[in-house]
């Protein structure tokens, strides 16, 4: 959170032409009796005949606001005060047309306004008071815009026509607030004045989200091409496009926004493997619509996994193209035995069909030795590691029969079993 520093109170003016309550008022002010000052003020415009004075307004301005920065008053009730006082004062210049006592003081109480709310909506923050943290950034972005639209200036600070750090923060604290609305009307501020930087990561984050959950496809789609613009290494818009595009269920539009995707992308691990987690559900999930042309598919996920595993950081995308390669040679293995007929041409078809079988086995065999040796090298592995372990030595075992080796099936079974006997010490040690 930005650090807010509270500008210096005003200094106290002294004119010799109010009435005499407004002089007892004056008075207790150079005192610092605020609280006094304002119960006197507060009386002074509920007789009708003084709701017109002028002066009686920007005293009440000047009450309220130095009144404020009692520590001994609530954050909110700091908050109506300062709220207070800049009504005060804009109803004196309404009143006043020489706006006599705010061209002295250079329109000083409004700077000093907005620094105090910018302030407050700090502390509040802080305090997770989020809800009244956004009224008083927002005030005090309501009183930077009054300043500005009378072009009142000021040495001691520039103010801009979008402060980034306190638009930034009104959003956020609607966020903590649960305003999403609001926090939309503010993040689209900045998004509309294409503001970027690491800072500003979040604001088209948030919107994106947003647009997503709300269905809106035209906010959702200009608001994904600027974050692809001003970050384009997260992966967090190409989720969303895809997210999009997949929940209307047009499979074929899916996997073609994937193939575009990871064409301009072809590094970039999770589109990948994402993709083929898509492919790899549609042959072999439950209750799924299988694909049109299922061996393609299986080339292609085949095709896509193996892509993944150039830039796989772990073992993930090997042992999803072990499990596919794995259940293809099952498949081709299946088909054979179920051919039980002698005639030459069965005979034929049943011997291509082991040889489809043995081929993909000796596809899948190095990238099962590979998720083997990876998890080897592991100090420990996680329970859900330990079953994916185990699997793929059983698959060895598998091939490795099916191949005609048994010696070197003998080995994966040897590992497995060790697994299951170290399993079982340890829960019998932890019993």
């Amino acid at each position: 959170m930005k650090k807010i520093f509270i500008l210096s109170a005003l200094f106290m003016y002294g004119f010799t032409t109010f009435s005499q309550t407004l002089d007892d008022m004056d008075k207790l002010m150079e005192k610092k009796k605020y609280k006094d000052a304002k119960m006197a003020i507060d009386k002074f415009l509920l007789d009708a005949k003084n709701t017109d004075n002028a002066n009686a307004w920007y005293y009440k301005g000047r009450i309220y606001n130095s009144f404020s920065y009692d520590s001994t008053l609530s954050k909110n009730e700091k908050y109506l005060l300062k709220s207070n006082a800049f009504d005060a004062f804009k109803k004196y210049q309404q009143l006043d047309s020489k706006d006599i006592r705010m061209k002295f003081e250079n329109y000083g109480s409004y700077l000093d306004l907005y620094g105090g709310a910018y302030d407050l909506g700090a502390q509040q923050f802080n305090s997770k008071e989020f809800g009244a943290a956004f009224e008083a950034f927002r005030k005090a972005n309501e009183i930077k815009d009054f300043i500005l639209s009378k072009n009142y200036t000021y040495s001691q600070l520039t103010l801009n026509p979008l402060d980034t750090a306190l638009v930034l923060n009104i959003a956020i604290a609607a966020v903590q607030a649960k305003n999403e609305d609001q926090a939309i009307i503010y993040f689209k501020k900045l998004a509309d004045a294409n503001v970027s930087g690491k800072d500003n990561l979040e604001v088209y984050e948030y919107l994106a989200d947003q647009y997503s959950k709300k269905n809106d496809a035209t906010n959702l789609q200009q608001i994904l091409e600027k974050g692809k613009r001003f970050y384009p290494q997260d992966g967090y818009w190409n989720e969303l496009e895809l997210k999009a595009v997949g929940s209307k269920g047009d499979k074929t539009a899916l996997y073609a926004k994937y193939e575009e995707m990871i064409a301009k992308n072809p590094a970039d691990f999770a589109l990948a493997y994402n993709y083929s987690i898509e492919l790899y559900n549609s042959l072999y999930g439950q209750d799924v619509a299988k694909p049109a042309d299922i061996p393609a598919t299986k080339e292609k996920l085949t095709s896509v996994l193996k892509t993944a595993i150039a830039s796989d950081k772990g073992i993930d995308a090997d042992v999803l193209l072990v499990n596919h390669l794995f259940n293809t040679a099952a498949d081709y293995s299946t088909s054979a035995s179920l051919i039980k007929s002698t005639k030459p041409d069965d005979i034929k078809k049943k011997a291509a069909l082991k040889s489809l079988s043995i081929k993909k086995m000796d596809e899948c065999i190095p990238y099962a030795e590979a998720a083997v040796k990876f998890y080897e090298a592991q100090a420990s592995l996680k329970a859900v590691q330990k079953a994916g372990y185990q699997n793929i030595l059983g698959y060895l075992s598998d091939m490795y029969n099916a191949k005609g080796d048994a010696k070197k099936a003998a080995e994966y079974d040897k590992k497995k079993a060790t697994i299951k006997l170290t399993a079982l010490v340890l829960l019998l040690g932890g019993a």
